[in-house]
C-alpha cells in the first residue's frame, strides 16, 4: 500500500483534480490522508465529501500551523509500506503509482520528474542528478526510510532542509524517467512570493547541516545552498525548480 500525504491550506480551486487524480490511480491499493491545514475557504468541506464516498481517504483537519505540521500529522496516520507526498494544487498522472511501485525495489527511494502546467503550456522537466530537486514530491519512499525523518515546523522552504536530511541519510534511490507528477504553478502559495526572514533562516540551517556532514554530504548541501541563495537573489517572487 501507498500512503498518500496531501496538505492542504486554501485549495479549493484546485482540490478535486488533486484527488481525483488519486482515485484515477491504475494501483488501487492506496491511502489518501487529506490534511487541512486550517483552510477559510471550501477545502476542508470538499476533502471531507471525498472520505464519505471513498474509505481510502481520510480528511483531517488541524489549527493552520503550516505545511511542514499538516506533512508530519499526516505521517502518524501513515499505514502503507510506502509513502509519497502530493501537494494539493498538483495532480498525478493515472500510472504514476503503477510505475514508481515496479522502480522502487531494492532501493530505498525513486526520485523521478514533473511536468509544469501554465497557461496553454506543459513543460517536462527531469533531474539530471538525485538532489537536483528539493520537493519531497515526485518521490516514492519506502516507510523505513523516512520515519527517522520530519519536516522542520515554523519554516518557509522547509522541503529544502527534508531532502537535505534524505540525501545525508545516504539512503539508496533509483532515478526514473517519469514525468507523471502534474505541477502547477500557484500564485497563492506560500513560496510564491519573497519571505526574505525565511530565506535566511533555511540558509542558515543548511550551513548548519553541512557542519558535520562527510565529504560527499558536503558538497551536496552546499551546492544546494549555492543554488538556493541564487534562486533567492535572481528569481524574486517568480517559481522554479522545486
Amino acid at each position: 500500500m501507498i500512503s498518500f500525504i496531501v496538505p492542504i491550506y486554501n485549495a479549493s480551486h484546485y482540490l478535486h483534480a488533486c484527488i481525483e487524480s488519486l482515485l484515477g490511480q491504475t494501483e488501487r491499493d492506496l491511502q489518501i490522508i487529506l490534511v487541512d491545514d486550517g483552510s477559510t475557504d471550501d477545502s476542508l468541506s470538499i476533502a471531507q465529501s471525498f472520505a464519505e464516498q471513498d474509505p481510502r481517504i481520510t480528511a483531517i483537519p488541524q489549527p493552520h500551523t503550516g505545511q511542514s505540521a499538516a506533512r508530519n500529522y499526516g505521517l502518524t496516520h501513515a499505514k502503507g509500506e510506502y509513502i509519497a507526498f502530493l501537494d494539493a494544487d498538483d495532480a498525478l498522472q493515472p500510472n504514476w503509482c503503477e510505475t514508481h511501485l515496479k522502480a522502487i525495489a531494492n532501493v530505498d527511494y525513486v526520485q523521478s520528474g514533473y511536468t509544469r502546467i501554465g497557461p496553454n503550456t506543459r513543460q517536462p522537466k527531469l533531474p539530471h542528478f538525485f538532489f537536483q530537486f528539493t520537493s519531497p514530491c515526485m518521490r516514492l519512499y519506502r516507510r523505513e526510510t523516512i520515519e527517522p525523518l520530519h519536516f522542520a515546523e515554523g519554516y518557509i522552504y522547509e522541503d529544502v532542509l527534508f531532502s537535505a536530511d534524505l540525501w545525508l541519510s545516504e539512503a539508496t534511490y533509483r532515478m526514473l524517467n517519469d514525468t507523471g507528477y502534474l505541477y502547477t504553478y500557484n500564485p497563492k502559495s506560500t513560496t510564491a512570493k519573497p519571505h526574505p526572514e525565511a530565506q535566511q533562516r533555511v540558509l542558515k540551517a543548511l550551513k548548519e547541516k553541512a557542519q558535520n556532514a562527510s565529504l560527499k554530504g558536503k558538497i551536496i548541501i552546499y551546492y544546494t545552498y549555492v543554488r538556493l541563495k541564487l534562486y533567492f537573489i535572481l528569481s524574486g517572487n517568480q517559481n522554479t525548480d522545486n
